[in-house]
């Protein structure tokens, strides 16, 4: 210790009292306290807890199944089951669409469930080589529990259809083909 330590170690213990600084050194090794500092008149005590001699378990550790695999426990976590992986099948390339015959196109007006008819007792509004008129109604989007008649753009003769009943369509998706009558 040299001379300028030995007078800080002098003035602390005037100033703060070496019984005070040791309860205080106590204090803070019972508690989750790791710094603090203390000024009395021109004196200033820092103290700061090194690394903890006592041993603290882990955070929580998350492993990916991927890493475990090769890893044989001789028995299951608690709450892991040891389950086989599926893989999904093979995606099946999408079917050529069929032509489409020409027209004027109904699309959906908005994201939904398309129907083809009021109920599913009722027949369809339109079929397939019905003529229809400006106005006619052609289906149903259901959209939030909401029912909402779609309503033909186009006078002609229904060329084709080219959604099912009751099913999900998108914004803009063609509904089906209107032909000109001549």
């Amino acid at each position: 210790m040299n001379e300028g330590e030995r007078d800080l170690s002098i003035s602390i213990e005037e100033e703060f009292g070496l019984s005070a600084v040791r309860e205080l050194l106590r204090i803070i090794s019972e508690t989750d306290v790791s710094e603090i500092s203390i000024e009395r008149g021109t004196t200033r005590l820092h103290v700061k807890r090194g690394p903890s001699l006592h041993h603290h378990s882990p955070a929580p550790m998350f492993v990916t199944p991927s890493i475990t695999a090769n890893v044989q426990p001789s028995a299951p976590p608690i709450g892991l089951v040891n389950a086989p992986v599926q893989t999904p099948p093979p995606v099946a390339p999408a079917p050529e669409p069929a032509a489409m015959p020409p027209g004027n196109i109904i699309a959906a007006p908005m994201v939904g469930t398309f129907y083809a008819a009021p109920s599913p007792k009722d027949p369809p509004y339109v079929q397939e080589g019905d003529v229809i008129h400006v106005g006619d109604r052609v289906g149903i989007i259901e959209a939030m529990k909401m029912m909402n008649e779609i309503e033909s753009e186009f006078a002609g003769r229904v060329a084709k259809i080219l959604v099912q009943n009751a099913q999900p369509v998108e914004y803009g998706q063609p509904l089906m083909v209107i032909e000109p009558l001549s």
